[in-house]
């Protein structure tokens, strides 16, 4: 994953304001209004339907640049003034007339009037307003965080990762850093009007959530805050006394406003919340929990799919995985119920790593293994390298295996996180699909790739649709056998387990969700039909309950993929060419499965004229 979402660049601000700031990547702001922006002038409109989606798209991203926080950084040096967003009440239900009115503006424009990659622009830009508006409708906002990450974990992260090029851009973060009290305060206001109205997140993912809250507040020496970190590192240019009063002033405002701030927020949360937040797990026990679930279907789906629908899908995929499965048990000659052979693969020591290092070295092993595979696979590659990490201390016992991390909009490396809390979690033969996923040619190529188009606007550019980019990092777990990543019949089910874990997913998700499943029934069919550890299985059903919906997006993006790659081969036959299959789709950036599946099929239709003409 790169963040259920995780860790994308994002242009949708709505839903999961400041829930997944690490995973938006976002970056700076400019003052923020509670009274509703104005629209682009309708007065003023322009001719042609092209112009005006363009004059609304560019006034927005305008709009956006001002309204929410970190974004204006990387933007052509482009600086605002330092401010994090507003959250409160007022601010969120302006954004949502904004939204509202936006979403008229769009109806006025005919899709059909419009090139085909005006078509893609309006699709993807409309259904970013439409998440928007429906998280502000569904008042998703009262709940913050979610089982994957926290907005005060999100704020660590983005604040530790910053890298101040100047003396203005120092003072800039200081004001920055002065008001995350307020931000803080904010979405702490927000979890109490959700404990009101019966809206809250469930009680069973939020036990242990306080790790990066409770390491911050033990702290005795500001010094060591993860706030401070980004002083610790001044560029050279910042004279040595200008430095030394920066650091000062820095450690002054993180013992005297951030330490407290957190220690406030970790009270109302131990002491407030936590003994009355909710014991049913499903969306559909919250308020109006059937339009919230449905709502992030769209959201990460972008298909209004009904719950049981995908259950079904699920339930099929499940099963065909499974004879797959069988297959190569009998390959091995294993003589034990499919029940043993799973137990075994828990249990046995030869599938694990003995310490940290060695499971670090394995993943690094296959990211550079498929790194000189690519070339083979697609013709264009990105300029950004990327390096391999373990999860962070403070958030590895509840986080999930692997994690993709995209450099920063100023530029640097991406990251493959491995997870090395729990070795006997953590099996060497899952390692090359995981790699295949988060690395390449999975989420780094397609993150990469998209943050070097700029030819797309940029509210694509910095798009991140998790059915898409998920869809593409399952197929190419997928594409790993074809490329021949997978050595031994132990790593061969190692990816059919994963694929199994997503097909699960469809199951288990629309399940408890929707279809009144228990944490229970939901845990015991994940420890039914994959080779997860008991332990990634817990934490795995704790992200699907905290994050209604995300999980759906592998299984049915990866499938879409490859029913247009079946598509394409079926009717190009022999001169079916797979590279330029794939760049066609990671020229794409981040769409919504309609819009891939018109750009791939508006591909095939001119190859095959091509062809024709070529042959007649």
């Amino acid at each position: 994953m790169s963040t259920s979402q995780a860790f994308a660049r994002i242009a949708v601000f709505g839903r999961h304001l400041g829930v997944l700031c690490i995973t938006a990547g976002l970056l700076a702001t400019t003052p923020l209004r509670a009274d509703p922006p104005e629209s682009p002038e309708k007065s003023k409109a322009p001719e042609s339907p092209a112009e005006r989606f363009e004059a609304i798209w560019k006034a927005d991203w305008q709009w956006r640049l001002g309204e929410f926080p970190r974004q204006v950084r990387g933007e052509d040096d482009a600086r605002a003034e330092a401010r994090l967003e507003r959250l409160d009440e007022a601010t969120q239900q302006a954004r949502g007339r904004y939204w509202a009115d936006l979403l008229e503006q769009l109806d006025q424009i005919d899709p059909a009037a419009l090139s085909q990659a005006e078509r893609a622009n309006y699709a993807v830009f409309r259904h970013q307003i439409e998440t928007n508006l429906d998280g502000v409708q569904t008042q998703a906002y009262q709940m913050p965080m979610n089982g994957d990450s926290s907005f005060y974990g999100s704020i660590q992260h983005w604040a530790q990762r910053q890298r101040l090029k100047d003396l203005q851009e120092a003072e800039d973060h200081l004001t920055q850093l002065a008001d995350v009290p307020r931000w803080l305060g904010e979405h702490q206001a927000h979890l109490a009007a959700g404990l009101a109205a019966g809206r809250t997140l469930p009680r069973i993912i939020l036990v242990g959530r306080e790790a990066p809250l409770q390491a911050e507040i033990e702290l005795k020496d500001p010094t060591a805050s993860v706030f401070y970190r980004p002083f610790a590192q001044l560029p050279d240019t910042i004279d040595a006394t200008r430095q030394a009063e920066l650091q000062a002033r820095a450690g002054k405002l993180i013992g005297e406003q951030l330490l407290p701030a957190q220690r406030a927020l970790l009270a109302f949360l131990v002491e407030t919340y936590l003994p009355a937040a909710r014991e049913s797990i499903g969306a559909s026990e919250l308020p109006d929990g059937a339009a919230y679930y449905q709502s992030t279907i769209r959201e990460f789906v972008t298909l209004d799919l009904s719950p049981e629908e995908i259950h079904q899908t699920g339930l099929a995929e499940v099963e065909r995985i499974r004879a797959e499965m069988d297959q190569i048990i009998a390959e091995l000659e294993y003589e034990g119920s499919f029940e043993d052979f799973l137990e075994f693969l828990r249990s046995d020591s030869q599938f694990y790593a003995s310490t940290p290092r060695e499971l670090i070295a394995h993943a690094s092993y296959y990211a550079k293994k498929i790194d000189g595979l690519l070339p083979d696979y697609f013709s264009k590659l990105p300029r950004a390298p990327y390096g391999v990490a373990p999860v962070p201390d403070a958030i590895a016992p509840f986080y999930t295996t692997g994690r993709y991390v995209p450099p920063p909009r100023e530029g640097g490396s991406g990251t493959y996180w491995v997870n090395t809390y729990q070795l006997d979690a953590r099996p060497l033969y899952a390692i090359p699909a995981l790699t295949l996923h988060e690395a390449v040619p999975g989420h780094h190529l397609q993150f990469a790739l998209a943050a070097e188009a700029g030819e797309q606007p940029p509210f694509r550019r910095y798009n991140y649709l998790s059915v898409y980019g998920e869809g593409w990092a399952l197929y190419t777990e997928w594409l790993g056998k074809e490329m021949g990543v997978y050595e031994t019949p132990y790593d061969h089910f190692g990816r059919l387990t994963y694929e199994m874990w997503r097909a699960c997913r469809l199951v288990v998700d629309t399940g408890m969700h929707a279809l009144d499943w228990s944490r229970q029934q939901a845990f015991d069919y994940m420890k039914a039909n994959t080779a997860l550890s008991e332990h990634e299985i817990g934490t795995e059903i704790d992200r699907y309950i905290g994050w209604p919906g995300q999980a759906l997006s592998y299984k049915l993006g990866e499938l879409e993929i490859r029913r247009l790659r079946a598509e394409a081969e079926d009717q190009l036959g022999a001169d079916f060419d797979l590279k330029a299959f794939h760049d066609q789709i990671l020229a794409l950036g981040s769409v919504t499965l309609p819009v891939l599946r018109e750009a791939v099929q508006s591909w095939l239709a001119e190859t095959v004229a091509a062809q024709a003409k070529g042959t007649g």
